[in-house]
This record gives structure tokens, C-alpha cells and sequence, in this order.
């Protein structure tokens, strides 16, 4: 017997039909192209009609905005808890805490490689405002780092002297850099290697000297 109510039910089949339409718009934008994919197209593949298509997205760039929107809620839900800024004390601890970080963020970015590649390389093409929009992303990443390093100049356990935005900023281009080689080369071998390597380099290069 299962408890599971209509409302419940109902409400599971919107959300799996809303993220249909976002998987079949980015296979579409992936084959077509962003500015040549219609409506029709992502209709059309799904089966459905273009009214059933307009209660879940205004247009084709609403898709993009509520991605982006979903990926800034996903990395900061996985910088809470444990993950949080405050919740370390030493430099052994905001290591642990920077490779647990570096999982989240890998299976993220990639859980689906299509959007990561559509995020980070295409989407800033689609008009000014988007533009705008993913330059919003890397700012608001920026300061979530910077945030991280605040605390650690702030215990005594990275340089006093630190220049936060800087090298929030900084941190930030490797994990990018990541991301994109992981586009390439998705092997686990490599994106281990990528993440010893990032990691190697914040500690040798952000410590306080003992």
C-alpha cells in the first residue's frame, strides 16, 4: 500500500516533464544550435504542444536563466554544513574540506557535460543580458571563495597579508580550467590529477608559514 497522495504524484510528473523539456532543449541546442532551435523543435522531439510547453518555460532563454538559476542553488547547497566557510578551524581541516568541495562541485558540473559546456562556453553569446547574467555567476563564485579565505586570514591559518578578492578570483579560474578539461577529457585518472594539482597549488601557494 503506498502513501504516496495524487497531489504528490502529480506534482513528481510536472517536475520530470520540466526537466524533459530542459535535457531535449539542450540536446537541441546542442545539434542546432541556440539561435537556430525553435519552440517547435524542442516541442516536436518531446511530443508534446507548444501550450503544454509554455506553462513550464516562457520562451527557449527562460530554459538557460532557470538552469543558471539551478546551478547557483546547487553550489550553494553544497557549500552548507560541513562545506561551510566557518566550519573548519586549521589548515589539515579546510584541506579535508576543500577535496570535499572539489567532489561536489565534479559531480555537479559533471553530471550532465551538455550544460556545463553550454554554460561556460555558449551561453554568454546569447545576448547582452545573458551575458550580464553568467558574468553575475563568476562574480557571485568569487565571492563565495573570498569568503573562505576570510575566515582561514581571520584563524591564523592562511597568510595575514592575503589579497582575498584576488586570489578568490584566482582560485576560481583553476576550477574553471577544470571544468573545461574535464569537457575534454572526462576520465576520472585526469580530473583526479586536475584536483591534486588545484589543490597542491591554493596550499603551497596560500599558507601561513609555520
Amino acid at each position: 500500500m503506498t502513501t504516496e497522495t495524487p497531489v504528490s504524484r502529480a506534482a513528481r510528473k510536472k517536475q520530470e516533464l520540466r526537466r524533459e523539456i530542459v535535457e531535449t532543449a539542450f540536446d537541441c541546442f546542442a545539434e542546432r544550435g541556440y539561435h537556430a532551435t525553435g519552440i517547435a523543435d524542442i516541442a516536436a522531439r518531446l511530443g508534446i504542444g507548444h501550450g503544454t510547453f509554455y506553462r513550464y518555460f516562457q520562451n527557449k532563454r527562460d530554459i538557460v536563466d532557470h538552469v543558471i538559476t539551478d546551478l547557483v542553488e546547487k553550489v550553494v547547497g553544497a557549500l552548507a554544513a560541513d562545506n561551510a566557510p566557518d566550519a573548519v578551524n586549521s589548515l589539515a581541516e579546510y584541506r579535508k574540506q576543500s577535496a570535499r568541495i572539489g567532489d561536489a562541485l565534479a559531480r555537479i558540473f559533471g553530471g550532465d557535460p551538455r550544460m556545463a559546456r553550454f554554460l561556460l562556453l555558449e551561453a554568454a553569446g546569447i545576448d547582452a543580458e545573458m551575458r550580464e547574467r553568467v558574468l553575475d555567476f563568476y562574480e557571485t563564485a568569487a565571492e563565495l571563495t573570498a569568503g573562505y579565505l576570510r575566515h582561514g586570514v581571520r584563524l591564523g591559518y592562511l597568510h595575514e597579508d592575503l589579497d582575498i578578492d584576488s586570489t578568490a578570483r584566482a582560485i576560481n579560474g583553476m576550477i574553471l580550467a577544470s571544468i573545461l578539461s574535464e569537457l575534454r577529457d572526462p576520465s576520472p585518472e585526469r580530473q583526479a590529477a586536475m584536483s591534486r594539482a588545484v589543490r597542491r597549488v591554493m596550499y603551497d601557494g596560500i599558507a601561513a608559514p609555520r
